[in-house]
Formats: C-alpha cells, sequence, structure tokens
C-alpha cells in the first residue's frame, strides 16, 4: 500500500510546451493543480478574455 503524501508546494503558474499543445498548471486552493491542454488558438482566446476583464 502506498503511502499518503500531503499536497503541499504545488509551486507556482506555469506554462509548457509539450509538441503542439501547451500545458498550463494552475495552483488551486485545497492543494494541487488545475493542468490543462491548449493549443495555440485556444491559448490566444484565453488571452483575449484575461486581457478583456483585466484592463492590460
Amino acid at each position: 500500500m502506498a503511502a499518503m503524501k500531503p499536497r503541499t508546494g504545488d509551486g507556482p503558474m506555469e506554462v509548457t510546451k509539450e509538441g503542439r499543445s501547451l500545458i498550463m498548471r494552475v495552483p488551486i486552493d485545497g492543494g494541487g493543480r488545475l493542468v490543462l491542454e491548449l493549443n495555440n488558438e485556444e491559448a490566444a482566446a484565453l488571452k483575449e478574455c484575461l486581457v478583456g476583464v483585466t484592463g492590460g
């Protein structure tokens, strides 16, 4: 039986390129990470949405 380890220190938000995909890892409350696989068009659409709400 494997030992259960607490989820601490999951690290900052990061994006890496793997093949043709972008992998975005976002830390979430309570531990763990949300992992998203995006293509270039989806990443551009996400950027536009974020710029729209942040004004940046």
